[in-house]
């Protein structure tokens, strides 16, 4: 039986949840309105949520008025999700290395670096081509990625992090091209290990696969507010692209 990846033990824990509860949701509205400011989606528009996790973002988007489709690999999360359900929100357990919809949204987004987590370069090449392929003719792709320069320059070896009694020992490091973390607690007496391991990677790469799946890169910024990226300094490689 082949090994379970990271992301799809990860994500499936009710642990990750608890260590990440703290995540700014009015960050991720501001993101979105200013997301809306800038490429001006037509209210009948289609947009994709992909890997949409419990689906912070694809709610707020459908308050909007757009037709939003959710879709993430963790099956738990889809489940949560789906009590949010409504006319214009359906939410589908699904990876994003399959295809899923053709020639059908004129939007896709992939927010809060939920890309890189694969092993190989077929892999993510054959996620970008379902991006492709799921987008219609002029179809917008927006894939929100951290700055790896910066997060390498930033990166704390060491860290404990203590949410609702649960003292998350976590450290850090660059190996082989990822940027790896290892998440290490104990509950009740049991011991409990996972590890997220996301790719460093950067513009140039991010040009390369792009190109390999039929896509282009037509904008780049660097924050949630949309500001222009800056290699050494901005938080965020955010990459507007279209086919």
């Amino acid at each position: 039986m082949a090994k379970k990846e990271w992301f799809g033990e990860w994500f499936d824990s009710k642990y990750y949840h608890v260590l990440y509860q703290n995540r700014d949701t009015k960050e991720a509205e501001e993101f979105i309105d200013n997301l809306v400011e800038t490429l001006k989606p037509k209210k009948e528009s289609r947009i994709l949520d992909l890997a949409c996790g419990k689906g912070r973002h694809s709610r707020y988007l459908a308050g909007l008025g757009y037709d939003v489709t959710g879709l993430d690999l963790s099956k738990k999360s889809i489940k949560s999700a789906r009590k949010y359900e409504q006319d214009n929100l359906t939410f589908f357990s699904h990876d994003m290395r399959h295809p899923f919809r053709s020639n059908y949204f004129n939007y896709i987004f992939n927010m809060f670096t939920s890309f890189g987590y694969f092993e190989t370069e077929k892999d993510n090449v054959d996620a970008l081509k379902n991006v492709s392929l799921g987008l219609n003719k002029k179809g917008i792709f927006v894939l929100d990625y951290f700055n790896a320069k910066k997060v390498i320059a930033d990166l704390k070896a060491r860290e404990i992090k203590t949410v609702k009694d649960i003292k998350f020992n976590l450290t850090r490091k660059v190996e082989d091209g990822f940027i790896i973390k290892n998440i290490s607690f104990k509950v009740k007496d049991k011991k409990y290990k996972f590890q997220e391991k996301v790719s460093a990677f950067q513009k140039k790469d991010f040009k390369k696969l792009f190109k390999k799946a039929g896509l282009q890169i037509d904008a780049v910024y660097g924050d949630y507010q949309m500001n222009k990226f800056k290699p050494s300094s901005s938080n965020r490689l955010i990459i507007v692209g279209s086919k």
